[in-house]
């Protein structure tokens, strides 16, 4: 095994968990209580490790710069960089479903749930800003709750810098604990092909063979707008932007996007983004940062499921939207996208609202639930690899040579 790629390791346990998957498909009792359960173990050692893996990482990150107005003008670019691909995403999420909307297959959806509302919390912007300053450090880390993590991270680490000799022992406890945590990191990491199968056999059979079923077109839709964004948006940012050839970023992103497929969490992906970027020439302090903010903020792939979906889901209510309701899912996507959790399902907990904000009926959301696990793969892939591109553009502008 050891002589095998990581990436051709996992890429072999996409396929023997979808053989599995179809031999298994009378016994769900048996994959769920004898494969599933490796499956979560898995997934609950990537989440435990990735809470210290952000923290110390960016800490490391920013005292290895030891220059604070370089941490900031790393972080505002980045933000500027985030923002720009998500508004150009969920424009094509919406762009291109209304273009075919009339030839689209319409999923029949009841009156009642068509004429039916009801009441979702009020998508604040202002709320997504004071969400983000922790009241509670512990209870930032047990949620998981990424962004407040990076803003304690950033916070110890810029003071860290700024007291200077006083906390060297903090420094280098830091740095320590930092290589502590990459080193079980590389442990978990050998994992992967086995977490792989494990997770993947129990949706195969879930779903059974014809997993895409009369969702077909809609998630074809999503996938298309996923490839032409990736083809589009990142591959000239990298290249021009980044001075690196399209061909040797997503050849080096290969393992990393095969796991964010199959697990589906750009969050757990985190580690395998960073080994990638590291060997495309992207240095350990810019791509930790980087890479961490944006598994945190930036969510490409659900900014262009939530525009294909209003768009699909409004055609089969017969809601013809106005320039207001698109300008309103457009704007409740972006910061909806920014809000998503890096799990697994994250994009339902927002979806409602964007629904909300083109009064498109909120119970579709329970029928866009069907094929939430089939999109948030390929989502997924798009939201990691576009931290990946802004990490090697961060480099090249930051004076590296990736």
């Amino acid at each position: 095994m050891k002589k095998i790629s990581l990436t051709t390791q996992i890429a072999i346990a996409l396929i023997l968990a979808i053989i599995a998957g179809v031999l298994l498909e009378g016994q769900p009792d048996f994959v769920n209580t004898y494969i599933k359960p490796f499956g979560i173990i898995f997934m609950n050692l990537l989440r435990f490790i990735v809470v210290p893996l952000v923290m110390f990482s960016i800490m490391a990150g920013i005292l290895s710069m030891n220059d604070i107005s370089k941490v900031g003008k790393l972080g505002l670019r980045a933000l500027v960089f985030f923002m720009c691909t998500t508004v150009i995403a969920v424009t094509l999420g919406l762009v291109v479903p209304s273009l075919i909307k009339n030839f689209l297959p319409i999923i029949k959806i009841s009156t009642d749930i068509s004429a039916h509302t009801v009441d979702v919390p009020e998508f604040s912007l202002m709320d997504q800003i004071v969400d983000m300053f922790p009241h509670n450090i512990m209870v930032a880390m047990s949620n998981m709750t990424m962004i407040q993590i990076i803003v304690i991270a950033v916070f110890f680490g810029v003071a860290m810098v700024h007291v200077g000799e006083k906390g060297e022992m903090a420094r280098k406890v830091t740095l320590s604990f930092n290589e502590v945590v990459t080193k079980i990191l590389s442990y978990i990491m050998a994992l992967a092909p086995y977490g792989v199968f494990c997770m993947l056999t129990p949706v195969v059979v879930a779903n059974g063979p014809s997993v895409l079923g009369s969702y077909a077109v809609l998630i074809g839709l999503d996938y298309f707008c996923f490839f032409a964004h990736a083809l589009l948006v990142y591959s000239p940012l990298v290249y021009f932007l980044g001075r690196l050839s399209p061909v040797k970023f997503f050849k080096g992103m290969q393992s990393a996007m095969l796991f964010a497929f199959s697990s589906d969490s750009s969050v757990a992906t985190l580690p395998y983004t960073m080994k990638c970027t590291e060997k495309l020439g992207v240095k350990k302090d810019i791509g930790s940062f980087v890479l961490s903010l944006g598994a945190t903020i930036n969510m490409d792939g659900v900014a262009i499921y939530l525009g294909v979906t209003s768009v699909f889901m409004a055609h089969c209510c017969g809601i013809d939207l106005t320039a207001q309701q698109y300008f309103a899912i457009a704007f409740a996507s972006t910061l909806a996208s920014i809000g998503t959790p890096g799990i697994p399902g994250g994009s339902l907990a927002l979806m409602a609202m964007v629904f909300a904000s083109a009064n498109i009926p909120v119970e579709c959301v329970a029928i866009a639930a069907g094929i939430d696990r089939i999109v948030d793969m390929g989502r997924t892939v798009m939201s990691i690899t576009g931290d990946a591109s802004c990490a090697v553009v961060m480099e090249r502008l930051s004076g590296g040579k990736s």
